[in-house]
């Protein structure tokens, strides 16, 4: 039996004691049992290491199980059958009706969530493939990636390429079924079955390290690499045309050189602009002449050449000359800034009003088209008009044909988006950009639908979204689910989006397109469902929401998000691209039976609406308390690898980390936080409660409603990872009266005096009560919910539940026992110090909210073990000082410092596996 096995197998016997003792706790027990065997050094940190890499071994085959669960089959052939099947039926007119409209927009967005390194991510996604679990899914390293925005726009690439290839391939499997079966009208089909797009290197809301330049060589490289596909599609059939591309595409690339450069200079951005500006003979800026040369050279050849001919057609029609469209995004405070210099120069227009309302229509009125250069972007101070004007300069020197999504996050006001038309207007784009406000804050969700009524009973912006064809809005589950609960988010951005169908009927705008963007991460913390792809994909737009467009004559445009890392390993290989790219189009999100009888949730509004507002009460009460903030935050961020290249917050002040708000910390840390103290409360917390004085009513209509049982099996799918012991153990951590106990006995008098050391510095600690009353909090409202759930059957089961949540309870542990090994350690450090500016207690502190690189700064500079020497000096006076016993820090360095910095590096790892059996991180 190897150790896991062996710890596993302890941990379940110690689970019965539970029944005798319900306070005992199992987790902390086997941590303690660890704890002893490592202070002893019956354990090594060797060992420990060889057990974390074999628990890493068991995440990532988790890892893999899950994603060929989702995915499954995942052989090229099985899928692209699949495809053609579905196209078997209907006559010609209604088969090109239906492929010519995209199943989904899947966009790469690129929060920090790349949990696994390049070579993890490689082995997972081969596993999953090939649905081989074995050995070979652990044989790559463990050791972190550097993560930058070019390691991040690298990785969306490679994830386009092979969903561009996927598509291709469908779109190849569409045209030989439409040879079969109309040989004489074939050619005229212009198939689209699925449109990407990014936002990764676009994204300025709430980053100061993409510039306007990053966005300009990104677009650049993304032609290059986009030409040179085509190109390489049409060597055969269309050589001259391939020549060409070639061509336009070696002048992409140089351009992208140019604009890689430092051009904080003048003479260098002049010369950068003014080559790109220029007339060339390679300079491509549109394929509209293309597609039509292959189109015309489709008539003439012979079938097989016209497949691939019209293929590639397909791809650029969806593409342009990019990898795909692009998403900005920017923040509403931003964009009002920006405005206010126009209309408001005072600062005295509350721009909410509706005298500022009138004044942006009059300017909005009144806009002329103003011409821009680089020399006007290089100078321009203002977020928002920059993010304009460059992509002003993107649609008339890079590509003119593919539009451009302008997300605003936090828009709230009306007048907010009438000043992104005034921009977009007053720089000649706004017939090539798409303005979405993103709704996903509390008070966005809660008066968007008035928002939207307002919005769409603007003149001027009704007459734009005529001219565009769509009206576009974004919907984010991260921030919602972090502040309202993931459920009451999911419920209320359901009911916006049917105010969305609303208002375009009341509007008479039924005429265009909805464009519905929701965005959310890969785990069940951030609005991804995990129990299969239908109900991921029906979770953010329920059937409820799609029928009030599909009612109202309203063609839905229904966009996803595929987020960083965890995103992309559902295009990790070819395969596992065209199986997920053939799920969407049998999935048919922008589909709906009009005629379905109404789900039973949707008609007794008096169970479920109460049944929501009691959910988001409880988590609301969760979210504004001290006990539930404090918790969150009592290890700072520090349980949490760094997984992308926009920061995490941090604090810097040691005693604010006490007061920390959840509101300072981002959405993504948050629910990573809440996987690794081993409860996702924003899922599971106050289904129980709401539930209670009526669980036969509630249970029934969960029981007969498709979106109760939605809700239930996600619920389950938390339910079935969480431990509410686990969470408590980490509270014992700083129990004082633990740590005066544990060497009560004189059974480990080698570390007598570092717990008691502990135990006094910790009388005055908050957090083991903290952590108490949260779990009794919690507990009270698990004990509900059983009651609640035992009244519903379980119709998604997790594999192997029990062996998972043993594997994660041994991983908990293992953690927990590293902890204390940490905390021993810095303890004992001798209480001297070179740099007499250094505070113990403030290292204590930092190590006790895993701050720990901070902490080992700080011993280094306190325990020096190389600096100056009498050698370094030509001094002619002798010096007995400083003797060995000044200088003699190394073995500080040997038995505190360095067992600390790599305990620390392995629990770290353990939160990798941690994360990885829950499907993502945060």
């Amino acid at each position: 039996m190897s150790e896991i096995a062996a710890l596993s197998q302890r941990l379940q016997d110690l689970h019965t004691t539970t029944e005798e003792t319900p306070l005992f706790n199992p987790v902390f027990q086997l941590a303690l049992e660890l704890s002893r065997r490592l202070e002893s050094g019956d354990l090594s940190l060797n060992k420990v290491e060889a057990m974390v890499a074999e628990l890493e071994c068991e995440g990532l085959q988790a890892r893999a199980r899950r994603l060929h669960r989702l995915l499954e089959p995942t052989a090229p052939d099985a899928n692209l059958a699949r495809v053609k099947a579905l196209a078997e039926s209907g006559d010609f007119a209604s088969f090109a009706a239906k492929w010519a409209r995209p199943a989904a927009h899947i966009v790469f967005t690129a929060h920090p969530t790349f949990l696994l390194n390049r070579a993890q991510s490689a082995t997972v996604a081969h596993a999953a493939t090939a649905g081989d679990f074995g050995a070979a899914t652990c044989a790559a390293s463990a050791t972190r990636d550097t993560i930058t925005l070019d390691t991040e726009h690298d990785a969306a690439l490679a994830a386009l390429t092979r969903g561009q290839a996927a598509r291709n391939a469908i779109t190849a499997a569409l045209f030989q079924t439409a040879r079969h079966r109309w040989p004489t009208q074939w050619r005229s089909l212009k198939p689209l079955p699925i449109r990407f797009a990014s936002w990764v290197g676009y994204d300025m809301d709430g980053r100061t390290d993409i510039g306007w330049h990053t966005c300009i060589r990104y677009r650049l490289s993304e032609k290059a690499q986009r030409l040179a596909a085509y190109a390489a599609q049409l060597a055969e059939a269309a050589p001259d045309i391939a020549t060409r591309l070639i061509a336009a595409q070696e002048r992409a690339e140089e351009m992208a050189a140019l604009f890689a450069n430092d051009l904080k200079d003048p003479t260098a951005l002049s010369a950068a602009a003014n080559t790109l500006t220029a007339d060339h003979p390679a300079k491509l800026t549109s394929l509209t002449g293309i597609i039509a040369e292959l189109e015309a050279l489709a008539d003439k050849a012979d079938d097989d050449t016209a497949e691939v001919l019209l293929t590639a057609a397909s791809a650029m029609r969806a593409d342009g000359l990019g990898m795909g469209w692009v998403h900005f995004r920017v923040n509403s405070s931003q964009l009002q800034n920006a405005i206010r210099r126009r209309i408001d120069p005072d600062g005295r227009l509350d721009l909410a009003s509706q005298a500022a309302l009138m004044k942006m229509r009059e300017l909005l009125a009144n806009a002329k088209v103003l011409r821009s250069n680089f020399a006007a972007l290089a100078i321009e101070n203002s977020t928002a008009v920059r993010l304009f004007l460059t992509m002003a300069q993107i649609l008339h020197h890079i590509d003119a044909d593919t539009p451009i999504r302008m997300l605003v996050a936090e828009c709230e006001q009306p007048t907010t988006m009438l000043a992104a038309l005034y921009f977009a207007k007053l720089f000649g784009i706004e017939d090539k950009v798409d303005v979405s406000p993103l709704f996903e804050t509390e008070t966005a969700l809660e008066h968007g639908g008035r928002f939207l009524d307002a919005l769409l009973a603007e003149p001027a912006y009704r007459a734009y979204a005529r001219g565009r064809g769509r009206v576009a809005i974004q919907t984010g589950f991260s921030d919602a689910g972090r502040f309202v609960g993931q459920i009451p988010a999911a419920l209320a951005i359901e009911r916006l989006q049917g105010r969305l169908a609303q208002a375009m009927q009341a509007n008479e705008l039924s005429d265009v397109s909805a464009l519905i963007f929701n965005t959310h991460g890969e785990s069940m913390g951030r609005g991804a469902h995990p129990a299969s792809l239908s109900d991921r994909l029906a979770w953010p737009l329920s059937p409820w929401a799609r029928r009030r467009f599909v009612r109202s004559g309203i063609r839905l445009e229904p966009e996803v998000s595929f987020q960083g890392g965890d995103g992309y390993l559902f295009f990790g290989s070819d395969e596992l691209a065209l199986a997920t790219l053939t799920r969407f189009i049998e999935l048919a999100p922008a589909e709906t039976d009009p005629y379905a009888p109404t789900d039973p949730f949707y008609r007794r509004t008096d169970l479920s609406l109460d049944f929501y507002r009691a959910i988001r009460r409880v988590q609301q009460d969760h979210l504004s308390s001290g006990t539930y903030s404090r918790a969150v935050t009592a290890f700072g961020l520090g349980l949490l690898n760094d997984t992308g290249s926009r920061k995490s917050r941090r604090q810097s002040d040691i005693a604010a980390d006490r007061t920390m708000s959840l509101r300072q910390i981002r959405a993504i840390p948050h629910n990573s936080v809440l996987q690794q103290l081993g409860y996702p409360v924003n899922i599971i917390a106050g289904a129980g409660s709401a539930a209670e004085g009526n669980y036969e009513e509630v249970a029934a209509l969960l029981r007969s409603s498709e979106r109760g049982r939605q809700i239930v099996r996600l619920i389950r799918a938390a339910n079935a990872l969480a431990s509410i012991k686990t969470l408590t153990a980490f509270g014992e951590l700083f129990n004082s009266a633990y740590w005066a106990s544990r060497p009560y006995r004189g059974h480990e008098e080698h570390i007598s005096d570092g717990c008691l050391a502990l135990a006094e510095y910790l009388t005055g600690d908050d957090r083991a009560g903290v952590f108490r009353r949260l779990s009794t909090r919690l507990r009270v409202d698990a004990l509900k919910l059983h009651r609640l759930l035992s009244l519903i059957p379980d119709e998604a089961p997790l594999p192997d539940r029990e062996h998972t949540r043993r594997m994660i309870g041994v991983l908990q542990a293992l953690r927990l026992a590293l902890f204390q090994h940490m905390f021993l350690r810095v303890v004992m450090v001798p209480q001297f110090s070179r740099a007499n500016d250094i505070a113990r207690e403030d290292v204590l502190e930092m190590v006790f909210s895993l701050r720990v690189e901070e902490a080992l700064a700080q011993l280094r500079r306190a325990f020096p073990t190389s600096f100056p020497s009498l050698d370094d000096f030509d001094v002619e006076e002798p010096a007995d000082y400083p003797d060995e016993a000044a200088n003699g820090y190394a073995a500080i360095r040997r038995d505190y410092i360095e067992p600390i910095e790599r305990a620390y590096g392995l629990a770290l790892r353990i939160g990798t596996s941690i994360a990885n059996e829950f499907g993502a991180h945060g």
